[in-house]
This record gives C-alpha cells, structure tokens and sequence, in this order.
C-alpha cells in the first residue's frame, strides 16, 4: 500500500489533504475550514485547545497582556514554526510550564487526526520549506513522534507545488519557477521539466520574510505612526516590552487590512473604546479610526515585495537564465492573492504568471500526491466483516510512459481465507475503456502490463476470481498510477561541511563535503577522509573523544568563516564507544548519509581498528541570541565597511552602500522587534550573510591580506636580526616588535587601516635601510 495524506505547513496554518479515488482531496477542519490555524492554548484547569478555538482566545490574551503590559501574559501561542529547531521556549502561566516549539506543534498535529472520521491517520508526508536547515527538519519530525504518526516523509514546498500544478497542465516541458510567498518564509525554486519528469535546479530562500513582515510593517509604518499623532506614547514606542505588547495588539487590524486590500482599493478601520485595551501616557484610551488605501499599501509592502523579487532575480541569474524564458511562474501562498505584488512580478520577472492552481491548497495536494508514490511501512490494521485475499501489488505511482507494468502476487502467509486452488485477477481502468482480462495468479506472482490515459491520474479495479468466476474479496482492491510527470529528485538545499583551518589566511573556514554540496540530488552521501585524533582514546573512556562540528552554508558559503555558517551538531565519538586503544595521530574516515527527507546517517571507520562504529546524531537546537550582542556585532561590521569606504580603494560604491543601507535596515529592524525571539534570528541570519559579503571584499581588496600574517613574522625576524646586528636599538625595537605583536592579534583576516598600513611600510623601509 502507499502512503495517503499530505500535511502542508505554514507559520500560521496547517492543511490536510488526502488521495481519495485517484484525485487529491483537501479535507475540512473541525470548523469546516480548508485549514487549521497554528494556535495552541492552555487554560487555567490545564486543558489544551488547538486550532480555531484557540486562536479565539488569542483575542482575550492579547487584552490582558495589553493591561499588565507583560508580554508573557498570554496562555494562547502561534507563529511557533518560525521558531522551530531553536531554544525558544513559550511560557504558560495558567499550567505554570514551557513548552518548545515541536511541543506546541506536536498538539496541532494530534488535534489533525481528529479531521479524518472514517480511518487512522498515522502517517503522511509534511511539507517544509525548500530551505529549512537539518535541525528545523528534525524538530518537525520529532514534532510528529510526539503526535504518535509512524511515518512521516518530509517534501521541500516547490516539489509539492510543481505536482500539482503539473498534474493539471500541458506545458510539461521547460522551465517553472516557483514563488512560495507564505505566512512565515519566502522561498523561490527553481524547476526543470523534460517530458513530464520534474527536476529540481535550485532553490533560494528568506526564512523570515513572510506575511508576519507584511503585518507589522503596516503596524509600523501605517497605525503606529496614527496612534503617534493622536495618542501620546513616547514612553511607550521607548520601551521594547510596551512597544511589543502594543504592536501586538493591533496586529490583527493591519492582518485584516492586507486581506481586504486584496479586492478592494480602500479599507477603513474603525475601532471602539474598548477595543485596544490600554492607555497612552495621559489616561486616554485608545482607538483606530483611519482609512488606508492601496496606494498607501504600495509604499508599506514594495519593499518587502522588492526583497523577494530581487531573491528570484538573484536565482535566475547565478543559473544564466533569463525571466522570459520561464515557461511559467507558479504561485504558492497566501500573499500571492495580492494585486501589487503580482503586477510588480509582471513587469519585473515575467508575464507568464499561472494562476490555474489555488495559492493556499495547492502545496497540500501536491503532498498527498507525493505521498500516493511512496510505499507504507505500517502494517494494515484494516477490519473486515470477512477476511480477504492479501496480495501484494508493485507499480510505479508516477510515470511518463503510457504503459506499466504491475505485479501482482498472492500473500498466502497472511491470508486467513481459504484459498481456491487455482485464481485468477482481472485489473480494470476505472473508466472501463481497459481491461487486462483474467490472468492466472498465485503466490509466486504475475507481471501484468496496463494501458494509461496520457496526463491523468488513472484508476484501476483488482478483481479476484476462482475457477467458476466467481468474485473473491482481496486487499487491497484498488490502486492508482499518474500519467505525465514524474519527480526526478529534490535536492541539497545547503551545503554540508566541515571547519579547516586555512592555509593562506589563517582562518577557521567552512569546506563542504564532497557528494554534500548545495542542490546535490538525494538520497546523497559523502566521506571525510583522513581526519587525524588529536590525542590518545582509550576504551570505555567517556572523557577521551574526539570532536567533528558539522554545519551547513549556502550558496559560495565555501571558504567562509565557520562562525558565519549554521552550526549543525558535533560528531563525538568516545573510548566508550571503542573496542581498543586508538592512538593520537589515528586516521578516522567519515561517511554521512542524507535521505529525501534529509535525515542524516553517519558511520565512522578506523582503520587501524578496522572497526566501524554508527554515529548517534545528538539533537541541537539553536541558541537564544542577545539583542545588545547583535548591536554590538551591526556596529562592528558598520565599522568595517567605514574603513573599506574611508580608506581603501575600492571601486563598486553601489555593492557598499546596498551593505550599507542592509545594515542600516537591520539595526531598524532590531530596534523595532528586538524583544521578539523571532526577529533577533532573521537578524542574526541576514547579518552573517553581510558579513560574509564583507569579508569577500576584503579579500579583493587585499588578495595579499591572506599573507599579511606571514608578512609580519618575516618583518618580526627581520627586526630581531637588526638588534642582533646592531643596527637597531633596544627602544625602537621593542616599539616596532609590540606593534606586530598586538597587529597580529588584532586583524584575524580583518582589513588593517590606512595608519597600519604606513606603520608596516616604515618598518619595512627601516630593516630595508638598516
């Protein structure tokens, strides 16, 4: 049997949808809704409440948290997914715990079983973005381990999207472009179809530019700065925690404003005493009466719209291919309803912009289509009035011939039925246009060849028949085959790698694993070879152990700083897990293997033991960032970029002031949301992404910087031979020499400024003269 359902995941919703009769089906919530939204309450006798019900409290919590101007205030959670894989933990007063990320998701999944009446949902296949790191994945695995699912396959959101769209189309042929614009992330995939089979070229992606941005961007931009003019709130816009609890609080107006501004050119918000609970800082209750147009949306949401396109640009561009040679661009999410942002895809990615699919249901479907290709490893646990015929049936889900052949065999050890001595099978497409004719069948099994409409899904009947025709019941008794595309693989969405020391520079850098490199087709494996133990391991030894950090980096993430890639977890192997002595000095060899769903395998072989020993991956989450350390670290690469500009030669102005301008944006958006878990990770991730933007340009500016190190050992000799020689005194020495010593320290591949520079060159010119 194959798997059935599909689970497509935003920030803010969840979507079921099952293969039912050959055709994918999304199924209706407990509210008759296509989609659960993503909210998790707790209250005060303990009990949890899940979907609709609970965002219906988020209102009430929002109100009390606004009166006590406490942020933790709230007993209802959402947005979790955009914290999933991190340390982040949501606090609930009312059953005085906190909960994780996968916790909170683990109850969304749970209350989905709930939506399907008449069978067990115990596994499917949840849909992720394209760009979701190793940790992230596994969260939302153990997310559904905790829901008690048995098997769960994840999909990267284009790959799911493309089946869909491409069930239903004719263009089978060229290439897609997928534009995932969601509640919660961003991610734009690029697609490559030759006669039906769909293959993954590349994809790209913002994890935090989603819906959540559009929000608060007309929170910020539009009825803060109208609460401003009318309301007295210094003390509150100066303090993180008020400012939070009240942008928060309105967030749900600026939500409704988005959807209305859809279909409509004006939208008017009109609020009562009462409905904004709190006061400014004279008494004064609050309240919204304001008119915003889509013109006033325009200038609130291009530049967010800008980030995204420039995202797919940048796509199009590293792989040489031009927007006019898209054969369509596919829209997946709920912002792509929006008009501005469809125009602006118009005229600045291409014309042919599809519409035939539904935004908000189209990743579901694909799921579940994805799902009817995959085998089930679950045990059928269906109960029958009488006990079938099992058999077995092979064939390949999704094809673009127009002929399969499928297998078919009798399971006699799991058949209680009695079974006729001679039987025969009859398969018939559900149309009745073909039928293969009874064919003998028995427990060795039979190969029969079937017949398919072009570009559809095709049904087929089994029909189990004794010697004098008569029907026999069997299981399973049906089974279906898509005609017209096929997926040829998913990808590597990152690079996956090691730290080195370089070389040249000096630096701790990130090297990708050969056969682990971004976009490498999956299942995927590579091998670290000769790593060298460090000292000596003796068996059952616990605190002897050698220690490989693993990460991941995108795109021309080779050659970076190791810091400014995402650290993944560490492969620690022990003399516990040994069975002799390994001394230091002791090859290891390294094999790491990646499934579809990217979960990660690893092995280790060592030679001299000739022993091999599976590796248990520890589960890491990401660490809590500070907001003053990310101050801190925005000002430090300001100061760097000042000194490029200030002092060194350097042409392309454009490629500094667009870093300028992104840093600047970042300190904006950590001075607006610093307080929010959620925003300190979007910035961490986009400032490691400048930083690595930076250190390139050093690296252009000063190719020699790389040898700027060796340089100073040799001046530092040089300057000890003068002494030696007596051509220097005491004084200048240690003067020149302590320069060195602390320059050295000090620059670690950074740029040395102007005044370095002529300092080196003097003392240069002094060994030169001496």
């Amino acid at each position: 049997m194959k798997l059935r359902y599909g689970i497509a995941l935003t920030n803010d919703q969840l979507t079921i949808a099952r293969m039912e009769n050959g055709e994918p089906v999304t199924k209706k919530t407990d509210t008759l809704r296509d989609a659960m939204p993503l909210f998790v309450s707790f209250n005060k006798k303990g009990s949890v409440t899940v979907g609709d019900a609970a965002k219906n409290c988020e209102k009430n919590d929002r109100l009390i948290a606004n009166k006590s101007v406490v942020v933790s205030a709230t007993n209802t959670f959402s947005g979790f997914l955009r914290t999933i894989g991190t340390d982040k933990k949501y606090a609930s007063s009312n059953v005085n715990k906190e909960f994780s990320s996968e916790e909170l998701l683990a109850e969304c999944f749970k209350k989905a079983k709930t939506f399907v009446f008449d069978e067990e949902l115990n596994s499917a296949v949840i849909t992720v973005p394209s760009k979701f790191t190793i940790n992230q994945k596994t969260a939302i695995l153990n997310a559904a381990k905790l829901a008690d699912y048995k098997q769960i396959e994840l999909l990267q959101e284009p790959i799911a999207a493309s089946m869909a769209y491409g069930i239903d189309s004719s263009n089978k042929d060229g290439l897609w472009l997928v534009f995932n614009f969601g509640d919660g992330a961003f991610d734009a995939a690029l697609l490559k179809v030759e006669d039906g089979i769909i293959n993954v070229i590349d994809t790209e992606e913002d994890n935090y530019l989603g819906g959540k941005n559009i929000d608060y961007a007309i929170v910020d931009e539009i009825l803060i700065p109208y609460l401003q003019k009318n309301f007295s709130i210094d003390s509150i816009i100066n303090d993180n925690v008020k400012r939070e609890v009240l942008r928060d609080s309105i967030k749900h107006y600026a939500e409704e404003t988005k959807i209305q501004l859809n279909s409509n050119h004006s939208h008017s918000i009109l609020t009562d005493l009462g409905d904004i609970t709190g006061e400014d800082d004279k008494g004064t209750e609050f309240e919204l009466d304001i008119s915003i147009t889509q013109e006033d949306l325009l200038k609130v949401v291009s530049p967010i719209f800008h980030k995204a396109i420039g995202i797919c640009k940048e796509l199009l561009n590293r792989n040489n291919i031009a927007g006019g040679n898209l054969g369509a661009l596919i829209l997946v999410g709920r912002q792509t309803y929006s008009p501005i942002l469809r125009e602006m895809l118009k005229e600045q990615v291409t014309e042919k912009i599809d519409t035939s699919c539904d935004p908000m249901s189209v990743v579901a479907k694909g799921a579940a289509l994805y799902a009817s290709t995959i085998d089930s490893e679950i045990a059928d646990d269906v109960q029958f009035e009488l006990s079938p015929i099992y058999l077995q049936v092979g064939y390949e889900a999704t094809t673009i011939e127009n002929e399969e052949f499928v297998t078919l065999k009798i399971l006699k050890e799991k058949t209680e039925a009695t079974i006729p001595d001679k039987c025969f099978t009859e398969l018939v497409r559900c149309d009745r246009v073909w039928s293969s004719g009874k064919i003998a069948i028995d427990e060795k099994g039979e190969v029969l060849e079937v017949a398919l409409n072009s570009g559809k899904t095709n049904r087929f009947k089994i029909n189990l028949y004794d010697n004098f025709g008569n029907k026999l019941f069997c299981y399973p008794n049906e089974f279906s085959i898509i005609q017209g595309q096929k997926v040829g693989s998913t990808t590597l969405p990152y690079n996956i790698g090691i730290e080195i020391k370089s070389k040249a520079s000096g630096k701790i850098v990130f090297r990708p694993i050969k056969g682990l490199e971004k976009n490498q087709s999956t299942p995927a494996f590579g091998i670290i070879n000769g790593i060298k133990t460090d000292k000596d391991i003796f068996p059952g030894d616990i605190s002897t152990f050698i220690k490989i950090p693993i990460y991941q980096g995108d795109y021309g993430a080779e050659g970076s700083r190791v810091i400014y890639n995402e650290h993944v977890f560490d492969i620690v192997i022990s003399g516990e897990n040994l069975p002799s002595f390994l001394p230091a000095g002791s090859d290891i060899d390294i094999t790491i293997k990646v499934d579809k769903s990217e979960r990660v395998f690893i092995s280790a072989f060592f030679p001299c033991l000739n022993y091999t020993e599976e590796v248990i991956i520890p589960e890491t989450v990401q660490k809590e960032i500070d907001a003053k350390w990310l101050e801190t670290e925005i000002s430090k690469a300001k100061q760097t970029l000042n000194i490029i500009n200030q002092e060194c030669d350097f042409a392309d102005k454009d490629s500094l002031n667009k870093l300028s301008n992104e840093l600047t944006e970042l300190e904006k958006l950590l001075e607006q949301g610093g307080s929010d878990y959620d925003c300190r990770k979007q910035v961490i991730d986009n400032l490691r992404r400048i930083l690595r933007k930076l250190d390139d340009i050093q690296d252009s500016i000063f190719p020699c910087n790389t040898d700027f190190n060796k340089e100073i050992e040799e001046l530092k000799t040089s300057l000890v031979n003068s002494l030696q020689e007596e051509h220097i005194g005491l004084e200048i020495f240690n003067e020149h020499f302590d320069f060195l010593f602390e320059l050295s320290k000090s620059l670690n591949g950074n740029i040395p400024t102007r005044e370095q520079i002529e300092q080196i060159n003097g003392i240069k010119n002094l060994v030169k003269d001496e």
